[in-house]
């Protein structure tokens, strides 16, 4: 994202109405992009877990939204303190901010600014909750997430995009969140769940995806969006940079379903939906970082090298023993540490700056730069991520019991179920199975504990034991 800049009073920019439309529209895709995770996630979990899942994303927009107005803000862009946080105590609340005050150095007002990085804050944290399906305590949850954003995320966007922040200083390319969104969130994901430990089942029963058009669904929702949330992150398209980065999101999102792809091919002799969704969110998560320094033909390399990696990287888990439900670390962590470290290999020099990768003639020393984001970033979200879990864990818990976790935390914690299957209409599911006689024997029940032990009603065979 461009810094602050500093201007003469005769060079000083005016207001853009055209750039704060196009702000405000890529402010609202990249809203768009939590309920559309909310669908991805919520059709890659089993039956009993959906609304747990679309719940864990939907909550974000309400805390992150309440703490960016509060302090948030003020504390990823204020004043730099330090090179490690921002303040500003005009941004205590949004209240010292003129109506069409600009962001320095851009042609669009400060709130306008305020609202499209709100949209980032509010994404990240939601991430985090698919490598925590089936297992962990809503209300635990949402004091997570609030105090990750405070100690966290607040401070690493000051660090990447801040004024004054010490790897935006060093010269780290982050141009829509490689580093501050998706190594972040990749990394607090593997630092909670080697404190909260495993699924019940893990290794053992079959957890396959519900709902495969779910998932392809919220793919589709978050590939849209990330228009806005690469594109967007020029804060306006005079120059025509915003377009390049436009266009790479696509080129590298669609080599990178190419590439998982053909390793799914050539590894498990197969072509799946899920591995589709999978290579494009991968693509995504890759370019965000480097869209703005490479080439189209760069953003074809960035995005087949992310989907063959991230392939591979999604089965570590199952060697290392760490119970990463949906593939975050695979996919966002070590896309983000792919897209990160390509910018050092293959920035052109011709587009968001002037800095040069080492297959264009400029040395290791962009490389290292972006070797030490990506490993301050990871080593610092990792380690308090890990803290704030064990915290929460000592305290008020972070898990459910194993009998919720057997029967469903749909019913445990949302008393509510996804699907009902007796066809007695939507709405809060009982406890206890419906007698007999009031629904035919090939109809599953209501409950949860019952719908682990018989399939839904339009199976072929209604009695046969399916994974809910």
């Amino acid at each position: 994202m461009p810094p602050g800049i500093t201007t003469l009073a005769a060079d000083a920019p005016e207001l853009s109405a055209a750039n704060t439309g196009f702000m405000l529209i890529c402010s609202a895709l990249v809203m768009l992009m939590t309920p559309g995770l909310a669908f991805f996630y919520g059709g890659m979990v089993r039956v009993k877990s959906t609304l747990n899942m679309l719940m864990m994303s939907f909550v974000s927009l309400g805390i992150v939204t309440v703490l960016w107005v509060l302090y948030g803000f003020g504390l990823a862009f204020g004043s730099d303190a330090g090179s490690v946080i921002g303040w500003s105590s005009d941004y205590v609340g949004l209240s010292g901010i003129g109506l069409t005050e600009l962001w320095d150095g851009t042609t669009v007002p400060v709130y306008v600014f305020a609202v499209f990085q709100l949209m980032f804050a509010v994404l990240t944290p939601a991430l985090i909750s698919g490598a925590l399906a089936d297992r962990v305590k809503f209300t635990a949850w949402t004091l997570f997430v609030a105090l990750w954003v405070t100690v966290v995320y607040f401070p690493v966007a000051h660090w990447v995009w801040g004024s004054g922040g010490w790897l935006f200083d060093l010269g780290v390319i982050d141009f829509a969140g490689g580093t501050a969104v998706h190594i972040n969130a990749g990394a607090a994901a593997l630092g909670v769940i080697l404190v909260i430990g495993k699924r019940v089942g893990f290794k053992k029963d079959p957890m396959r995806p519900h709902s495969l058009p779910l998932v392809m669904l919220g793919a589709a929702l978050l590939w849209f969006g990330w228009f806005g949330f690469n594109a967007g992150s020029w804060l306006g398209n005079d120059d025509g940079v915003g377009a390049v980065m436009f266009l790479n999101t696509q080129v590298a999102t669609g080599a990178a379903v190419l590439g998982w792809l053909a390793y799914e091919k050539l590894r498990h002799g197969t072509f799946t939906t899920l591995g589709a969704a999978s290579g494009a969110v991968a693509g995504l998560v890759a370019i965000t970082p480097a869209g703005g320094s490479v080439s189209p033909l760069g953003a074809i390399a960035v995005g087949a090298v992310a989907g063959v990696v991230c392939a591979m990287a999604v089965g570590l888990k199952y060697r290392f023993g760490y119970d990463d439900s949906l593939d975050v670390v695979g996919v966002h962590l070590v896309g983000g540490v792919v897209g990160s470290l390509l910018v050092g290999l293959l920035a052109t020099g011709g587009v968001q700056s002037d800095a040069k990768g080492l297959f264009y003639g400029g040395g290791l020393d962009q490389l290292g730069k972006q070797a030490v984001g990506v490993f301050a970033v990871l080593a610092y979200s990792l380690v308090v991520s890990g803290l704030l879990a064990l915290l929460l864990d000592r305290t008020i818990g972070m898990r459910i019991s194993e009998d919720d976790e057997i029967s469903g935390i749909d019913q445990a914690e949302h008393a509510e179920t996804a699907y009902d299957f007796s066809g007695a209409g939507g709405g809060t599911a009982p406890r206890t199975t419906a007698p007999a006689t009031t629904a035919p024997a090939t109809t599953a029940p209501a409950n949860e504990k019952a719908l682990n032990k018989t399939a839904p009603a339009n199976e072929k065979t209604p009695n046969k034991k399916v994974d809910a």
